[in-house]
């Protein structure tokens, strides 16, 4: 799957759907950095991709960028928030929630 989205963007295919399926990808790949490059460039192409900021915050977490998480989920958020995505709300709310009691740990 991602061999065949990495040919697409050599192509010169390039948007968010393309970026966000090669984050994911990464991200489940277990490569949270390959996979954080691509979300952010998915977030700068649709800053209201709120599915895209959710695992943009998870990838810097998984490398311990927690700074970088909490700022992808907070605006994460309010992308959900302005267009009605209630799922992804709750997530990065329980998300930045989490966050907050392991930093006051």
């Amino acid at each position: 799957m991602l061999e065949g989205l990495e040919r697409m963007l050599a192509k010169g295919v390039d948007n968010a759907l393309l970026r966000f399926g090669l984050g994911k990808g990464y991200l489940d790949a277990g490569d949270a950095a390959t996979a954080a490059v691509h979300l952010r460039r998915c977030v700068e192409q649709d800053p209201k991709y709120s599915a895209a900021w959710k695992l943009l915050g998870k990838a810097l977490q998984a490398q311990d960028d927690l700074d970088g998480a909490r700022a992808a989920w907070s605006d994460g958020l309010a992308a959900a928030q302005a267009h009605g995505d209630k799922q992804a709300e709750k997530e990065m709310t329980v998300f930045l929630r989490r966050l907050e009691k392991t930093k006051g740990a």
